[in-house]
């Protein structure tokens, strides 16, 4: 199985975190988001057992664009980690859920006035700060506390990770971040350092996502500790916290390779302590963002097969009850994953069709050419390791309600999240 936390039961039928899902598909309704509680938390304490192994001051800190509602904050809070927002609205939410903020790290390459007040006002820790102009700003609406702001400076080192252009965003024309190699990093820097109301603490990178080893993080530290030590001879500057952006990548399919964090983790460690006296710096508190690498592989979304559409001489369809509406990322990456007929696995698969969803659009598509048990009207269709992206890029085209979030967790289930209603979708019509 692409995960360990999926099986098969006696029945024939998909389990997920020892569940029966043609049970939970019965129970709350499809289309549905699963997610497995222990798992997430098993995945918090990899990252935070291994950074307090390897380094003397770390942090991981959630990336929680990858799936924000409150009990993944309660979650998160109860595990130690800090957190990665990129909004108002996920800095609304982790304080709903009672995160306290001193250690959210603030992103996003554009923040209106209304967002700096806003995060300065409710105690955010951090902000990791893309541009010139978002300095000015927390500077001038910081004016009137006495305490500093502390901030993080986004950099682009100018890696190419050689993952989806979309999620490639450590390179010098990326839209995010300062780029060294221009420049603009250093006069930023000297910016910062001459803020009264602004504490710079650091520097930030992000260098892609679906990473499946820690090249890209030993290319990027030494380009990235090099600047830091060039900033200590030119302005004095010590280096105290360093993020060097996201996680690691998950497995969607069986040829995704295994990662063992920990190990990748140490090696990342080894690298930063030696460039580090390489360049006679201090080793900087660190920092890594894990968001899909937390949640992805916590996540299972069901389906309800409605039509199958077979056009002899050219392909088959399966159409299902949800859509890009609830998993949008084939149609905006042509992302893989691994399905399952769910009261048929262990049937053979000998159908081959493309899933589509119910969306009046051409590129409503969950997976192409996949081969599975010939599926009838009312078959539970699972796609597995939906945890991230999903529930946080879902929509309402079509006029579609979002799916329920419900959590596994020790043999039970809850909602996490409810349904939308139609009461919901229009909740804010005038």
């Amino acid at each position: 199985m692409i995960c360990k936390n999926i099986g098969i039961n006696e029945a024939g039928h998909i389990t997920f975190a020892g569940q029966d899902v043609c049970e939970l598909a019965k129970k709350y309704g499809t289309p549905l988001y699963l997610m497995d509680e222990q798992r997430i938390r098993e995945n918090c304490r990899i990252y935070k057992k291994a950074m307090e192994n390897y380094f003397d001051n770390a942090l991981p800190a959630y990336a929680s664009k990858a799936a924000s509602f409150k009990r993944m904050y309660e979650i998160i809070g109860e595990e130690g980690l800090g957190v990665d927002v990129v909004s108002v609205g996920e800095i609304y939410t982790a304080m709903k859920a009672g995160y306290s903020l001193e250690n959210a790290y603030f992103h996003s390459n554009n923040k209106t006035d209304f967002d700096v007040e806003f995060a300065i006002e409710n105690g955010v820790g951090y902000f990791v700060v893309d541009n010139a102009e978002e300095l000015f700003a927390i500077e001038r609406i910081n004016g009137g506390n006495e305490k500093k702001q502390k901030v993080l400076l986004r950099l682009t080192p100018g890696i190419d990770t050689h993952t989806y252009e979309a999620v490639n965003t450590g390179k010098v024309d990326s839209k995010f971040g300062s780029a060294i190699e221009t420049g603009q990093a250093e006069e930023i820097t000297k910016l910062a350092l001459h803020m009264e109301h602004i504490e710079l603490m650091g520097f930030h990178c992000h260098i892609g996502s679906q990473v499946f080893d820690s090249d890209t993080f030993l290319r990027s530290s030494d380009i990235m500790l090099g600047f830091a030590a060039d900033m200590k001879k030119k302005y004095g500057y010590e280096l105290k916290e360093l993020s060097l952006g996201g996680g690691y990548g998950v497995r969607y399919v069986e040829s995704d390779p295994v990662i063992d964090i920990d190990a990748n983790i140490k090696q990342v460690s080894e690298c930063i302590k030696a460039t580090c006296a390489k360049y006679d710096l201090q080793v900087p508190k660190m920092i890594m963002e894990p968001g899909r690498s937390i949640v992805a592989d916590a996540g299972m979304t069901l389906y309800s097969v409605g039509t199958i559409k077979q056009i002899p001489g050219y392909k088959n369809y399966i159409s299902i009850d949800g859509g890009m509406t609830d998993n949008p990322r084939y149609a905006l990456y042509g992302s893989e994953y691994t399905l399952f007929v769910a009261n048929k696995a262990n049937d053979t698969a000998n159908f081959t069709a493309d899933v589509v969803g119910r969306c009046c659009e051409s590129d409503d598509i969950i997976q192409p050419a996949v081969n599975l048990p010939k599926p009838v009207r009312g078959d539970i269709i699972a796609v597995c390791t939906t945890g991230a992206y999903n529930y946080s890029m879902a929509s309402n085209y079509n006029r579609v309600g979002r799916p329920a979030i419900v959590m596994l967790n020790d043999g039970k289930s809850y909602q996490a999240v409810k349904r939308e209603s139609l009461d919901d979708l229009v909740a804010n019509d005038l």
